[in-house]
């Protein structure tokens, strides 16, 4: 699973340029009229404090076209072949830059329609800004995807119960939370979850969290699925 946590540095735009030789059909726009959309393999832009990425990144790709009405109201169609690995990373990013002890509040709420066939996981991602420390919460998953690692046990935290693994891809430590029960809209106290990392188990320090980023890690989607962001918040005092 490694190098789809190189793509996802490259969602942060610390590689825009690697070319990873996804080929990009194109693939139909949703029926309303979006304020913006791109069947770019980097395909970007910010609305509303939010800097949305279609991220095609993978080997053996398919198409896929990322549209938006605002920040927080956006989606996917994507329509990538029932073959290993993981093709895309779609999603939204809110940019924090503040340490963990200085945070007061790290909240978000998601509402998604996402299909019941195929393989992928809806997932914030949250970096520190070093990209040394990278922490997913997977809130639901369908198909045969699963996470870095090896598993650490349970624990309940910022209003959901979770299966914790932690690994590490050659770069960066990887903690990924799974969510006990498949979710299609809730909320979720990031905050507690940070500490829980650094002051229980101690597996960072006072880092700064610089991105959170909440989309979907599309392994397969053959036919053409949609994937939508009905809504989402991020916030953060």
């Amino acid at each position: 699973m490694a190098p789809h946590l190189l793509g996802r540095l490259t969602t942060a735009l610390i590689a825009p340029a690697l070319a990873l030789g996804a080929t990009v059909g194109l693939a139909s726009a949703p029926a309303q009229a979006a304020v913006w959309n791109s069947c770019d393999q980097w395909g970007n832009t910010t609305l509303n404090g939010y800097t949305l990425y279609n991220n095609i990144w993978g080997s053996g790709t398919g198409s896929q076209c990322i549209w938006a009405n605002s920040g927080t109201n956006w989606g996917v169609r994507a329509d990538h072949p029932d073959t290993g690995g993981i093709k895309s990373y779609p999603n939204a990013k809110k940019v924090i830059n503040k340490s963990i002890t200085s945070l007061s509040s790290l909240t978000s709420k998601y509402n998604v329609t996402v299909p019941s066939r195929g393989a992928y996981n809806t997932s914030y991602d949250i970096w520190d800004t070093g990209y040394r420390y990278e922490v997913m919460l997977w809130v639901n998953k369908t198909g045969a995807v699963g996470p870095l690692g090896t598993a650490q046990g349970s624990v309940t935290l910022g209003g959901s119960s979770w299966n914790v693994y932690k690994g590490n891809n050659g770069s960066n430590d990887v903690f990924s939370f799974i969510r006990s029960a498949n979710s299609s809209s809730g909320s979720v106290d990031v905050l507690p979850i940070l500490k829980w990392i650094k002051d229980t188990k101690g597996w960072f320090g006072n880092v700064t969290i610089g991105d959170v980023q909440f989309g979907y890690e599309i392994t397969s989607s053959s036919g053409g699925l949609d994937f939508t962001t009905d809504s989402l918040t991020v916030s953060s005092s």
